[in-house]
């Protein structure tokens, strides 16, 4: 298996046969060992100890769409549902701008209240407060003609997992109303507009195999994303998937290690998912190739009602807290906290005024 891992780590790709045989022997100890030595070694090539922090913002946690496995789906009738006015996004961004953060991302469900033109404006008035600070939207799936108007209000990156690469599973997950080829076309329209890019997919959903990974790395090496996002599936109990196992840590941090391997200058989260199921889980992430935490800035009477899944951490703590907690964290695991935009390394940076 170390040839197989070295062969990554130099080569930043494995074919179908190569990477369905690592998946499939990579839990000894001592190929784990070595796939992640190498992924931590890779990120330190490219981006030393930073760990960049992003501040989240969960706006609404109304969606139209009603995947299975989400607690926000729209067929939930126990969900709390909740929308932020302008100004309340507004305040949270203050909030973070004043504690250091100069990306925020706002993330919520597909909510049809948030017209093309309350986002133009939601997004044009961050980047009017905040000059120098990024923008990133996570709202779903819509049109060429919706992404370009946010990117030309000022919106920088689009973060849009595409959950799965096995159209097959994919139509497992969802209802018959999405398109597993409307996903995949939303991310290279994304792309081709220009954003900084964010794909990914979920671990440990039920009937995922390693083929179904293989088919997920392969499809991010082939997409090129600025951003992946991976995170362990955590059932929720108002959905068809409560009785479901859910992911593994360790199975996760293997993913991040390989995505690290296989997009060496990717920016890559240690998601709070992770820290939900091990108290230690984004140090872990971390230390598997992750350089990115995005600490919520949501209003805190808002933030249990945002419950993607169940049991998630840090729903009660101030933004503020929640700031001094993950730096601590970061410092504690051996890597530094870096407060600035945290472009891609990529990106036409000089664009932009620091």
């Amino acid at each position: 298996m170390k040839k197989l891992i070295e062969k990554l780590y130099r080569e930043n790709y494995l074919n179908t046969d190569d990477m369905l045989t690592l998946l499939d022997n990579i839990y000894d100890p001592g190929n784990m060992n070595y796939l992640l030595a190498r992924a931590h070694e890779t990120r330190m090539e490219h981006y030393h100890t930073k760990v960049f922090m992003r501040g989240l913002v969960e706006f609404t946690s109304y969606c139209k769409r009603d995947c299975l496995y989400c607690g926000i789906r729209a067929s939930n009738r126990k969900a709390e549902r909740y929308r932020l006015s302008s100004s309340e996004i507004l305040e949270a961004c203050a909030e973070g701008y004043e504690l250091g953060y100069k990306t925020f991302v706002l993330q919520g469900g597909e909510d049809d209240y948030y017209t093309d033109d309350r986002v133009v404006e939601i997004v044009g008035k961050i980047k009017e407060r905040f000059p120098g600070c990024a923008v990133t939207l996570s709202i779903g799936e819509k049109s060429f003609e919706s992404y370009k108007k946010y990117y030309d209000a000022g919106a920088d990156r689009y973060l849009l997992r595409h959950e799965t690469a096995s159209r097959t599973l994919y139509n497992k997950l969802h209802p018959k109303t999405m398109s597993f080829d409307n996903r995949i076309q939303c991310l290279k329209n994304l792309k081709e507009i220009g954003y900084q890019v964010g794909a990914g997919f979920m671990v440990g959903l039920p009937g995922q195999t390693n083929e179904d990974y293989v088919m997920d790395l392969h499809f991010l090496k082939e997409l090129q994303p600025h951003m992946v996002g991976i995170g362990p599936f955590i059932p929720h109990k108002d959905t068809p998937f409560a009785a479901e196992g859910g992911g593994t840590v360790e199975t996760t941090i293997v993913m991040l290690a390989i995505v690290r391997l296989l997009l060496p200058e990717v920016l890559l989260p240690a998601t709070t998912a992770l820290g939900t199921l091990d108290p230690m889980g984004r140090e872990k992430g971390l230390k598997a190739g992750a350089n990115v935490v995005m600490p919520n800035l949501s209003p805190v009477e808002v933030r249990k009602k945002y419950a993607l899944y169940d049991g998630k951490i840090c729903t009660g703590d101030e933004a503020a807290e929640c700031r001094k907690c993950i730096e601590g964290r970061i410092t504690n695991a051996g890597f530094s906290v870096d407060m600035s935009r945290g472009d891609h390394k990529t990106w036409r940076s000089e664009q932009y005024v620091y």
